[in-house]
């Protein structure tokens, strides 16, 4: 496999900047805008392109309104951007907040009004913009109505299913916080669970945070509204919320000098537990590519290899990072150690798990509706 000329085509290899794609759904009340807007006032030092119905719902005088950009956009003073559109111009926006002029470094699709969560999650994996990438399906309950709103709208099971990550919100509010957040867990195909209180979720859950020190100007919004914290307000127009930190993750870094056997990472990925909600990195495969590494992008069940050649000052090495709610990071990280190899020749066949998931191959599975 380490000769084989189908690694080094420009199919499968991913662009250098390839911007997540997040679906955020969620019954009225649930408190999806409330989680969009802290993401936007907590953007720290990101650049957020939002896609909602409206922009009545997001609190943009909060953020300053810069000015318009066409119709249906508006630059926020914090840098992000917001579209108001309907289903017929998803793809349309995709393509235009994904354009390299506009440094957007995820983009967030409120999913209320504009379509089932599943066919918003199947229009973004269907769209053929090199620019995209699947970044997950996140929905959010509240707490302290989740069976009212189940009993309202029990179509809500067949979301929270096919959910990567579910955001039980206003958890503070439910009588009983714990067989809540069970019986979520129950509804869930292995998707990391959650609990939070005014929407507040640790914005690496979602993207890769830019570094503070890359921000431009003096103030950024993250810093006033650190300001507006440190004075017992939450920001977002509310008092004494300021002891109520948004909920963090657990993540692992691995890193290893010895190849990783194709066939028992496949075996890894397949086998992921609950809670395990990203990984990111690259890997090297040893003699089974010798040409190539491979970038990783998974997302609760969604999965994609990018090959990209090695360059000569290169260290050969994986390395990765695993993001997720309740994972017991030193059980993944000895499982990832078991996938070490330092066999000297490739396995015949070894390759072919890791090259259904390169896009463009010939055996790249169905993308319905995760592609993994």
């Amino acid at each position: 496999m380490g000769n084989s000329s189908a690694h080094e085509t420009d199919g499968g290899r991913r662009p250098q900047q390839q911007i997540p794609v997040v679906v955020l759904a969620g019954f009225l009340g649930s408190g999806k805008t409330t989680l969009l807007n802290h993401l936007l006032h907590r953007s720290a030092g990101s650049r957020i392109g939002a896609i909602v119905n409206d922009f009545g719902a997001i609190e943009i005088d909060a953020l300053a309104v810069a000015g318009a950009l066409g119709d249906s956009t508006v630059s926020l003073g914090n840098g992000c951007l917001c579209c108001a559109v309907d289903a017929g111009e998803l793809d349309v926006y995709l393509g235009k907040l994904a354009a390299p002029e506009t440094g957007v470094d995820v983009i967030v699709i409120e999913a209320s009004g504009l379509a089932e969560p599943q066919e918003l999650v199947r229009m973004v994996l269907a769209s053929e913009h090199p620019g995209i990438v699947y970044g997950g399906l996140v929905e959010v309950v509240d707490a302290a109505e989740f069976d009212d709103m189940r009993a309202r709208h029990p179509e809500i099971d067949r979301h929270l299913a096919l959910a990567d990550l579910v955001v039980v919100n206003k958890l503070d509010r439910a009588a009983d916080p714990e067989r809540v957040l069970a019986l979520v867990g129950s509804l869930t195909d292995r998707a990391a669970v959650v609990p939070a209180t005014y929407g507040r979720i640790d914005p690496e859950f979602l993207f890769d945070c830019r570094p503070s020190e890359e921000r431009i100007g003096q103030l950024s919004f993250d810093d006033l509204h650190d300001q507006g914290d440190d004075n017992g307000t939450d920001g977002l127009g509310g008092n004494g919320h300021a002891g109520h930190l948004h909920t963090g993750y657990d993540s692992l870094s691995f890193v290893s000098d010895v190849p990783l056997d194709p066939r028992r990472l496949m075996r890894f990925l397949d086998s992921r537990p609950e809670g395990l909600y990203r990984i990111k990195g690259h890997v090297d495969l040893g003699p089974n590519d010798l040409r190539n590494r491979y970038t990783m992008h998974a997302v609760g069940r969604f999965l994609r290899f990018y090959p990209e050649p090695w360059a000569p000052a290169d260290e050969r090495r994986t390395q990765m990072v695993l993001i997720g709610s309740g994972i017991d990071t030193e059980a993944l990280g000895t499982e990832l150690k078991g996938c070490e190899s330092d066999a000297p020749h490739a396995d015949e066949h070894g390759m072919w798990g890791v090259l259904r998931y390169v896009q463009g191959s010939e055996d790249e599975p169905d993308p319905e509706p995760y592609g993994g």
